[in-house]
């Protein structure tokens, strides 16, 4: 029997156990997920477009009172989606931001360094080539859009990669995870930082103190909540709400609530009650949230959100032209397409030049390549920071969602027209690495001299 240490080197044989059952996991999932919004998106398009686009818009225009008492808040259907449910979406993003930092790829400084580069020229280059070609077309008020296609959407990047990769290595799947993460979290910083409006302090004071309560009581009782998720439910799930909702009425974008909430959680069990590996990500009382939220975000809160924001009246043909070549919409599919897969591959190349940094082992550049235009696919992120630069229903609006829907679905077709190729590569590496021509039970790889 082959030893340990002597596996053949292809496929899905590299990572630690742990960790390839884990990014494995989170890949079934996200398929899904992405196959589901992307339905959302689609049919949201062809409702706008259709005789129905008058009821569409209709709906997505109707007002909701929430709250209670004198603290009544309106939202239109469209801007609950975009506040509300997806503060869903973003407290699962700060539990993966959350065990990544504690358990997952970025615990380890010096091995995060290159996808975290990586991740930040992917943010820096489009941003400025989205200003610059808005403001080369003579259109500068679009540059406060500089930052929708900054955004990586893990859920749709992920549904491409597990559609066309099977026999991709594990460290494609790791750095993509890796950097999108941080995406995500570069993407929250912009959300909280320069899209905040008529700041409240009254407000912003007290959400922060029912989250600073919330994460009193997941650190001190984590054992009775994850063993009673019935009283999360009872406790935990209406301070949540409320944190939500004072958090919208301080002028901070409401989902950042979401992600306050979620790094309050601990993704380690007590020490005394580990019966496993520590550095499991699913071993602690955020494991156990993120399972259990997980299906709702991905087949209720995100792909609502996506149905209610994707949908754009595209006009005739001269109407979809102009609104095809706009600069919002030009800047945005060049940004995202062309941007993100420069900056992330041109940032990788600088770094690695350091000496001791490289490509995670078994990763060529030209699959950096093929992640790189994945990156590029930004669609709930960079949908809600349209909306939060130009409006919903606005003509800068219009077009930035025809820009992130045309790009995203660019960058992925030559994302996998690359990695469809590189996996075909991977298939014959793996073919032959099992190959046993002898017939004795052994593959010839580990017999040879």
């Amino acid at each position: 029997m082959a030893s340990k240490g002597s596996a053949p080197q292809s496929g899905l044989g590299r990572g630690e156990y742990l960790e390839t059952l884990w990014i494995e996991k989170i890949l079934r999932r996200e398929t899904i997920g992405g196959l589901i919004i992307v339905g959302a998106a689609v049919l949201a398009v062809i409702l706008a477009n259709s005789p129905l686009a008058d009821a569409y818009f209709g709906l997505r225009g109707t007002y909701l009172s929430i709250g209670f008492g004198d603290a009544v808040m309106k939202l239109s259907v469209g801007h609950f989606t975009a506040d509300g449910l997806l503060a869903i979406f973003f407290f699962l993003v700060g539990l993966e931001l959350k065990r990544e930092f504690v358990s997952g790829e970025l615990r380890d400084p010096r091995k995060a360094l290159v996808p975290v580069v990586a991740a930040l020229g992917g943010v820096i280059v489009p941003a400025f080539i989205y200003v610059s070609i808005t403001q080369a077309m003579g259109v500068p008020e679009a540059a406060r859009g500089w930052a929708i296609p900054i955004a990586t959407d893990i859920a749709f990047a992920l549904a491409v990669l597990a559609l066309v990769g099977t026999w991709l290595p594990i460290a494609l799947r790791t750095f993509l995870l890796t950097l999108a993460v941080v995406d995500d979290l570069i993407g929250i910083t912009v959300i909280a930082v320069f899209y905040a409006d008529d700041l409240n302090m009254g407000n912003l004071v007290l959400s922060l103190a029912v989250i600073v309560a919330y994460g009193f009581l997941v650190q001190r009782f984590q054992s009775f909540f994850a063993q009673r998720f019935g009283a999360a439910w009872l406790i935990l799930l209406p301070m949540g709400i409320v944190a939500w909702f004072f958090m919208y009425g301080s002028g901070v974008h409401a989902t950042i609530a979401g992600v306050l909430l979620a790094f309050t959680i601990p993704v380690l069990r007590p020490r005394d009650e580990r019966t496993v590996e520590p550095s499991d990500p699913g071993d602690g009382l955020a494991g156990i949230f993120e399972h259990r939220f997980r299906p709702f975000s991905a087949g209720v809160a995100v792909p609502l959100f996506a149905f209610f924001a994707a949908g754009v009246a595209l006009g005739s043909g001269p109407e979809f032209v102009d609104l095809l070549l706009s600069p919002v919409s030009v800047g945005i599919i060049v940004a995202l397409v062309v941007g993100k897969s420069v900056g992330v591959v041109v940032a990788t190349w600088l770094i690695t030049r350091l000496p001791g940094l490289a490509l995670p082992r078994g990763m060529a550049w030209i699959d950096l390549v093929g992640i790189a235009l994945l990156a590029g696919i930004g669609f709930t992120v960079s949908l809600l920071i349209g909306e939060l630069s130009f409006g919903l229903g606005t003509l800068f609006g219009d077009e930035a969602k025809l820009g992130i829907l045309v790009g995203s679905v660019v960058a992925a077709l030559l994302a996998a027209v690359i990695l469809g190729s590189r996996n075909r590569y991977y298939r014959g590496v793996a073919e032959d690495d099992a190959r046993d021509d002898d017939h004795d039970g052994i593959p010839d790889v580990f017999q040879k001299a």
